[in-house]
């Protein structure tokens, strides 16, 4: 084999350079634009929370910073391969998001952060869940709620805030997601007309 035949393999497997994900091939520039919506989403998810919305109500900076944080978590929780993943994704997000959010509340106008509170509520969101056939979104629920009683213990003045700051700050971060997968997938089936949204 010639050297140059052999250097025109290489080129062209470096130009072909794909891995295989769930049968299908993704490419280096695919790589490259999923990551940079994605990076640029957390982007305006951290900046709506912390910039602009934070100007129409006053939290502390620790707020602030954990809203953003939790904004950016929701957007990459919710940012997938497909637009239809994505949406299935952000309403398993808000289902777990709304049951920590009103199991937290409650406790939370009532009685101040405890460990043993935070664990039972935890053990009230799995048994809830459970019985509705909800598994996959166990996981998600038990984490808001432990963030949510913790800096509910953090911030002990006006604890029961915390549940709706973290809801709006989870709205923020998934409606961004939304966005970006839905901007993500019409750019990539106008680049490559055979990619679908399945």
């Amino acid at each position: 084999m010639s050297g140059s035949a052999l250097n025109q393999m290489e080129l062209d497997g470096v130009m072909a350079s794909t891995q295989k994900r769930d049968g299908k091939a993704t490419s280096i520039c695919q790589a490259l634009g999923t990551g940079g919506v994605l990076a640029i989403s957390c982007f305006i998810s951290y900046t709506l929370i912390t910039h602009i919305l934070t100007r129409a109500y006053f939290v502390s900076r620790g707020d602030d910073l954990l809203g953003g944080m939790w904004a950016v978590v929701a957007t990459v929780f919710v940012y997938r391969q497909s637009y239809q993943q994505s949406v299935r994704a952000a309403l398993s997000r808000m289902a777990a998001t709304s049951l920590s959010f009103v199991l937290c509340l409650v406790y939370l106008l009532i009685f101040p952060f405890s460990p043993w509170g935070m664990t039972a509520l935890i053990g009230i969101g799995v048994i809830t869940l459970t019985l509705l056939g909800r598994f996959e979104d166990i996981i998600t629920a038990g984490i808001t709620t432990a963030v949510v009683m913790v800096v509910a213990g953090i911030s002990p003045q006006h604890a029961w805030i915390q549940p709706i700051l973290r809801l709006v700050d989870t709205i923020v971060g998934v409606g961004v997601g939304i966005a970006a997968a839905w901007i993500s997938l019409s750019i990539g089936s106008r680049s490559n007309p055979q990619l679908n949204g399945a």
